[in-house]
């Protein structure tokens, strides 16, 4: 293994000096990080572990966002692409997850300013400071960060003056059962990662077969209702739906809506458990998975207390992946593992997506300085993220590190007015717009429900 310390130590009194700021993961939230900070004049590099940009947003790419474009392109990027002749989409329109990548991320990525710094095939493996572990703190604000890289040609080691970490949770899923824990046993691909393409790709997997959707938010319903017009075609497909709690009710119809494609949703998969067509498993907290033959067994708290499926379905939400970051000094909730100052303001049994007021550098600080988590990820196990929100953090994050605190400080956000983003039930979901990884790199995302034809629906939660 070869290991590379890229910059050296530096002799100067001020050892940041020259060093770029590190944005982990290039998401639509990454890159308008970098597209801010770059407006500010500091230089930044943008580490990300797949081949290319949007890697969560192309994994649920089939699915189409709640938000209109209106509410998904920043306005630093835009201000990088209009130069180079881009178009700009229609912004009453609803993108898919495609959409996203090939009409916004990828010429952004491409940009002249943006192409350059970004490293595409590096994973972040933890991230420290040049020299010190946690429990120094003699000289660590002036000390820079030092990151420590995997790519290809083996295992690197960069310094920053500052990160920001926008690795959002997509790749995160919660476990199936009620403890928080993953199964004791390999399940292999029984089980399948939340917003499968139901009707595409993942067709063969779910036709004729008997298949359970954990979770309360919307990306499960959303599942279901795709899996419902596959059942239509597919004869002996079946469908199970497991909740935790007793019922869905926040899950409805709103008119007040913002996001209309979402506020459909929830009648639509009610009418689906009216009609017989989805058997729904209220207060069904699991205990256990377990294989059983080529199916799975799935032992909850409640009459049958096991059901076997053929295919689960996990579509209960997403937590941070903190693993890269035990070196680092952080101020997290010890609830849902946002921000302490965050975490009040995005409490989903208080705030739906559009109620959670706006915020900036002085919420998501922690007694690190100079690093932050931005996008899906601040928000921790919480499930109400918009893009316009991720947007305005790293705005006022790369004010912040550019010496403008009043800027910084000044945050400012106008959203849709949205119904409730959330389930009784605990299911997670990201409302409105994704992230990469957003729809995570994100939380199980709030989708649109899907359309006669095609039957896309959207995952919405990206970094």
């Amino acid at each position: 293994m070869t290991l590379t310390l890229t910059v050296p130590p530096r002799a100067d009194a001020d050892r940041l000096t020259g060093l770029p700021v590190a944005v982990i993961g290039a998401g639509p939230v990454g890159l308008a990080a970098a597209a801010h900070l770059l407006e500010q004049g500091l230089p930044v590099v943008v580490y990300e572990a797949g081949d290319q940009v949007g890697t969560s947003v192309r994994a649920w790419g089939h699915t189409r966002l709640f938000s209109p474009w209106r509410y998904v392109i920043d306005d630093a990027a835009r201000r990088l692409l209009e130069p180079t002749g881009w178009t700009e989409p229609r912004r009453s329109s609803l993108p898919t997850g495609h959409d996203l990548v090939a009409q916004y991320l990828d010429p952004l990525a491409q940009t002249p300013e943006l192409a350059p710094v970004i490293r595409y095939g590096v994973r972040v493996d933890a991230v420290s400071r040049l020299g010190m572990d946690r429990t120094r703190s003699t000289g660590r604000a002036d000390t820079p960060f030092l990151l420590r890289l995997h790519a290809a040609n083996g295992v690197e080691d960069v310094t920053a003056r500052a990160v920001v970490d926008t690795s959002g949770t997509y790749t995160s899923p919660n476990p199936l059962t009620a403890a928080g824990l993953a199964p004791a046993a390999d399940l292999g691909d029984r089980i399948v990662h939340a917003l499968p393409d139901v009707l595409g790709a993942d067709r063969a997997r779910f036709a004729g077969k008997r298949v359970l959707v954990v979770g309360a938010g919307h990306s499960a319903a959303n599942t279901l209702i795709k899996l419902a017009a596959l059942a239509k075609d597919e004869p002996g497909t079946a469908l199970l739906w497991a909740i935790r709690n007793a019922g869905t009710a926040r899950l409805g119809a709103d008119a007040a809506d913002g996001l209309a494609a979402r506020g459909q949703l929830g009648s639509n998969v009610h009418g689906l458990v009216e009609s017989g067509q989805v058997e729904q498993l209220a207060s069904f907290e699991i205990d256990d998975v377990r294989p059983n033959g080529d199916q799975v067994a799935v032992t909850g708290r409640r009459e049958p207390f096991t059901v076997t499926v053929d295919v689960v379905v996990n579509a209960t939400g997403f937590r941070p992946d903190l693993d890269i970051l035990r070196e680092i000094r952080l101020g997290l909730d010890d609830i849902v593992e946002a921000p302490r100052a965050l975490a009040p303001l995005i409490d989903p049994n208080l705030h739906s997506c559009g109620s959670v007021p706006p915020h900036g550098v002085a919420e998501l600080a922690h007694p690190e300085p100079n690093f932050f988590i931005a996008g899906m990820k601040s928000y921790g196990r919480a499930p109400t993220f918009l893009l316009l929100t991720g947007y305005e953090q790293v705005r006022s994050i790369a004010a912040e590190l550019a010496g403008d605190h009043q800027a910084a400080r000044d945050v400012q956000l106008v959203l849709p007015e949205t119904g409730v983003c959330t389930t009784d039930v605990g299911g997670s979901s990201s409302c409105g717009v994704p992230a990469t990884n957003e729809a995570a790199e994100g939380s199980s995302c709030c989708v649109a429900p899907a359309p006669a034809a095609p039957p896309a629906s959207s995952s919405c939660c990206t970094n």
